[in-house]
């Protein structure tokens, strides 16, 4: 995806989010993201991979992140 392609889908789905701790958080990590360009690009496309996630429906509940992450 392109930058411009990137850029639009963040504003669309910025423009959507109604949950302020969301917003609060992405304003935190673009205000803080200057201090190194890699890290920034890499946690974005993280973070779309996530929302593709979501809207696909793979995700775990609670007791599957816990059985996960206490082994």
């Amino acid at each position: 995806m392109t930058a411009a392609g990137i850029k639009t889908e963040l504003l669309r789905m910025i423009e959507n989010e109604t949950d302020t701790r969301v917003l609060e958080a992405i304003h935190s990590f673009l205000e803080n993201a200057h201090l190194d360009p890699t890290l920034k690009e890499k946690l974005t496309i993280r973070a779309l991979r996530s929302e593709e996630d979501i809207k696909e429906g793979r995700i775990h509940d609670k007791n599957e992140v816990i059985k996960r992450t206490t082994r």
